[in-house]
């Protein structure tokens, strides 16, 4: 091993002799392009500030390892799950998703829960939230969802006509609106909250049997959340408050845990089952697919350098070691692309040569060559082509996933399970949340949906009152709307509330 120095070098190890004073053409200037140090601190100093994320922008991160503690080698093949007691290396990054880098920790936002397994056969990522559902259920709404929650393009301000006007015409999302507005849209800390893998995945055993799954991460610190008054003092006071508080706790040893619970179905029952499994505004209620604990979640490392291991940290759905597999998800099946595709564009074309990112038991073989920094061997003189003849890395068939059943004609299809997308959020509403639960969501809904055109608070008072009619009627009248107009909304079919309500037609 190399000997430290301590002396100040540029990139290439060069001694620099002055760091404080420019080179100039005699004492008062000009600036003399020669100084070499200087333009290379400059050109890195212009350059320090990779693209930000476009969600998922502001986040935390750590080490930690997940050990398994029950068998599941009936449902999966995957060697980091073969048997109870095996520990395997994690890196999991907690976010906010709507906001810039620079947000509060406290916003009113689903949060980012993405672990990443440093597996004997390669990197396992499994990317989620803190939900078990999400807003939409087809990709193709994504980058629109994103932009209402984003800044109004004229103003650069948040827009609530933007956020409900695209929620209120999306019934679909009515699941997660009730969660976000609850006091679970604010988590008192990363540490107090729970983490889902939200979609569904497939399982599949040595035997070519496969299941689908669920991922649920229990917080064995117990939840925690913010009201809508200590979340807004929270975010002028101290708006790093769920960063800090992950760090200091792992820094004085009280180490957070998790434990993963799994909801297993079977092909046979999943076909017959009462909600469709790939849509992602739904849960499997545990009354009809109980769960069952395999494993727990710890982590006990800070990161060294946060813009090393968290910020550049990347993490991709499509990254699914031999065991597990994706679904047919629509939401998931573009994520597998999207993610990726995001990381090019952020880090590179080699991202995965980053430390946070590379596989530490299972090190790349691939034909990939070249591209902005390509810091490895780069293959060194070995093929880069496949088939060959000169002993390259040949593919193996027992890593492949056993086939499922699909068919259909292609075509663009609009969704049409039995089941509508207001009985969840009702059931929610009604049978889970407490009165005070109950009392503090429609306070919450009516401080935002308030500051929104009347036409679109109508609308959306209609959807909630399609889920319970306790429930809309508490948030029209929060909102002092007139609650007989809000009934006989929820009464009309999607396409005629929109209809009775664009601007022009409606009161604003």
């Amino acid at each position: 091993m190399e000997k430290k120095s301590n002396t100040l070098t540029t990139a290439f190890g060069i001694p620099v002799a002055d760091d404080l004073n420019s080179m100039t053409a005699g004492e008062r200037g000009p600036v003399l392009i020669q100084d070499i140090h200087l333009i290379e601190k400059l050109a890195h100093f212009d350059r320090e500030r990779i693209p930000e994320r476009v969600v998922h922008a502001k986040g935390a991160g750590a080490y930690g390892y997940f050990e398994v503690t029950t068998d599941v080698t009936r449902y999966t093949q995957a060697k980091f799950l073969s048997k109870i007691g095996k520990r395997t290396e994690v890196f999991v990054r907690f976010s906010t998703v709507g906001g810039e880098k620079g947000s509060a920790d406290a916003a009113r936002d689903p949060r980012g829960f993405a672990v990443k397994f440093y597996t004997e056969e390669g990197n396992y990522d499994l990317v989620g939230n803190n939900t078990p559902v999400f807003f939409i259920r087809d990709p193709l709404k994504f980058p629109d969802f994103i932009h209402t929650q984003k800044r109004n393009p004229r103003t650069n301000l948040p827009d609530p006509d933007m956020f409900w006007d695209f929620l209120s015409l999306t019934p679909e999302s009515i699941h997660q609106v009730t969660i976000l507005f609850s006091d679970r849209g604010t988590p008192a800390s990363y540490r107090h909250m729970n983490g889902f893998s939200s979609h569904t995945f497939k399982w599949y055993n040595e035997k070519g049997e496969y299941f689908w799954v669920q991922y649920h991460f229990k917080t064995d610190q117990g939840i925690k959340n913010l009201t809508r008054e200590e979340s807004k003092r929270l975010c002028g006071e101290d708006p790093d408050h769920a960063t800090r508080d992950l760090f200091e706790a792992i820094e004085r040893g009280d180490h957070p845990s998790w434990t993963l619970e799994m909801q297993i179905l079977t092909p046979e029952k999943a076909k017959d089952f009462r909600w469709d499994i790939f849509d992602i505004t739904k849960v499997w209620p545990h009354g009809e697919v109980p769960p069952i604990k395999i494993g727990k979640l710890v982590l006990n490392r800070n990161s060294l350098n946060y813009f090393a291991e968290v910020e550049q940290a990347a993490f991709c759905p499509g990254n699914v070691v031999p065991g597990i597999a994706v679904s047919p998800d629509k939401m998931l099946q573009a994520r597998v692309f999207s993610y990726h595709d995001t990381h090019l564009h952020r880090l590179g074309p080699n991202y995965h040569l980053i430390p946070v990112n590379a596989p530490k038991h299972a090190p790349e073989t691939s034909y990939q060559r070249d591209g902005f920094m390509r810091v490895d061997a780069n293959g060194e003189g070995g093929p880069n082509y496949w088939p060959n003849s000169f002993g390259g890395p040949a593919p193996d068939a027992k890593a492949g996933e056993p086939a499922f059943e699909l068919s259909g004609q292609a075509g663009r299809y609009p969704f049409k399970h039995p089941n509508d997308d207001f009985v969840q959020a009702g059931t929610l509403y009604r049978q889970v949340m407490t009165e005070k639960d109950r009392t503090n969501l429609v306070g919450n809904i009516v401080s935002h949906l308030e500051k929104a055109k009347k036409r679109i608070q109508m609308r959306q008072a209609a959807i909630f009152f399609k889920a319970d009619a306790d429930y809309g009627k508490r948030v029209a009248a929060g909102l002092k709307l007139d609650v007989k107009e809000v009934e006989r909304l929820a009464q009309m079919s999607q396409e005629e509330r929109a209809a009775a309500t664009v601007q022009g037609t409606s009161p604003d």
